[in-house]
């Protein structure tokens, strides 16, 4: 099974931090291998080449017959093996080994007599140097990627603060705030006259965040213009609509009367029910608090609505909650079971929670992902798609949340969660 990683170890501060890290730590260990390997080999070479000059000395005195200086010796008991065998062999060489605690350049060559001419020069202070160094590449480097990481994450958290600025602008966009906008100062015109300082060129964020404002902009005039053509379009229809109900009333008795007047008390209610949904695209709609029982409330709602639908009250309590604007939520929820679904219709009350329950065919699928769409409807079904609408639209006046969804035994079920429980 794979580990499960921590939330914070997928954010891109998070990301970049480990890769600068391990591009600095990668950076520092080259570049401290590549500067070991070049001092060490120039300080050994060093101490190689003085220790052969010294051995070459030490044989001009020993085939001259002088005695040998401080430091030369034949087949001295502290010279290493290898070089021992290397000497006698009739070879040169040197080697770094430790005399007497201390480490010590070796230089060897062939003497008579299958002996080794050996001399020793002091390595402590090369070795202290290269020692020196490498605590100096450790140190060095750290502060490098300490540092380094330091301004990485800086630079890469003012980043992501804008990106998460500009994702929280987008969600307050989705969840209907269209005035919501990131202005990062970075998307600013520049400025004019020429003499006054520019602005920051754009990066990647700045676009992301200028795109996101225009496309704000363009959805926020397009709803707007959708809005006041609704409302200009209902205002405009109440008034021919009121005469011809007015003239439809004086129609003689009989089948074609009933037609027609039956039309205009659909179009009628059709234009209320635009005027009502312009109202509430506006978000002007101001609440009249009251505290209500909420069993005897969803009753006064089913008798109004008049359709013989069972209320069963299991837990009933006192809300605070507009009457007005819950009645007309529950009266839609009802009268849609009613219209697009079969009998039983139930009306239920839990505590705050309050559901409508029919047992037809239940919601389309669209409807449950997605929520109620204006002027659609499913199967050819009379109506236009506006009760459900409004009623989840009066529900966020409330502060309740609307949901639908569909019985695993069959029926649709609308479920109304009240905002707050007053006591």
């Amino acid at each position: 099974m794979r580990p499960t990683l921590p939330r914070w170890s997928g954010t891109l501060a998070a990301k970049a931090a480990a890769f600068i890290t391990v591009m600095c730590c990668a950076l520092a260990a080259l570049l401290g291998v590549l500067v070991h390997v070049q001092v060490t080999d120039q300080t050994v070479g060093q101490a190689r080449d003085q220790a052969l000059q010294r051995l070459e000395q030490a044989t001009e005195r020993y085939e001259a017959g002088d005695p040998l200086r401080r430091g030369a010796a034949m087949d001295p008991p502290e010279l290493p093996r290898q070089l021992r065998d290397l000497a006698v062999a009739g070879d040169r060489g040197t080697m770094v080994a430790d005399r007497e605690g201390r480490p010590t350049m070796w230089a060897a060559g062939p003497a008579d007599g299958g002996r080794a001419l050996a001399v020793a020069v002091d390595y402590s202070q090369q070795a202290r140097t290269i020692a020196g160094l490498d605590r100096a590449i450790l140190w060095s480097s750290g502060l490098a990627i300490g540092a380094t990481l330091l301004v990485g994450a800086f630079a890469v958290t003012r980043v992501t603060r804008r990106l998460h600025t500009t994702a929280r602008v987008a969600r307050r966009i989705s969840a209907g705030d269209l005035d919501a906008r990131v202005n990062d100062p970075r998307t600013a015109p520049r400025t004019d006259p020429p003499t006054k300082v520019p602005a920051r060129p754009q990066d990647e964020v700045a676009a992301v965040a200028a795109a996101l404002d225009s496309m704000a902009s363009s959805l926020q005039g397009k709803l707007l213009a959708e809005q006041r053509f609704t409302a200009d379009v209902a205002h405009e229809l109440r008034t021919p609509l009121t005469g011809l109900h007015a003239a439809a009333e004086l129609l003689p008795p009989g089948r074609p009367t009933e037609l027609v007047r039956d039309r205009v008390a659909a179009l009628r209610t059709l234009t209320e029910d635009l005027l009502e949904i312009s109202r509430l695209d506006t978000g002007r709609e101001r609440l009249e608090l009251d505290t209500e029982r909420l069993g005897p409330l969803a009753e006064r709602a089913v008798r109004a609505a008049g359709n013989g639908t069972e209320v069963r009250v299991v837990r009933d309590v006192s809300v605070e909650t507009d009457r007005r604007r819950l009645e007309r939520v529950l009266g839609n929820l009802v009268a849609n079971a009613h219209k697009h679904g079969r009998g039983p219709v139930v009306l239920t009350v839990d505590g705050p929670v309050v559901t409508v329950r029919d047992h037809g065919d239940g919601f389309p699928e669209y409807l449950v992902a997605h929520g109620p769409q204006r002027f659609r409807t499913e199967g050819g079904t009379r109506g236009h798609g506006l009760g459900l609408t409004i009623a989840l639209g009066q529900a966020e006046v409330l502060g309740a949340r609307l949901g639908f969804a569909n019985a695993p035994d069959g029926g649709a079920v609308a479920t109304l969660r009240l905002a707050a429980e007053a006591h």
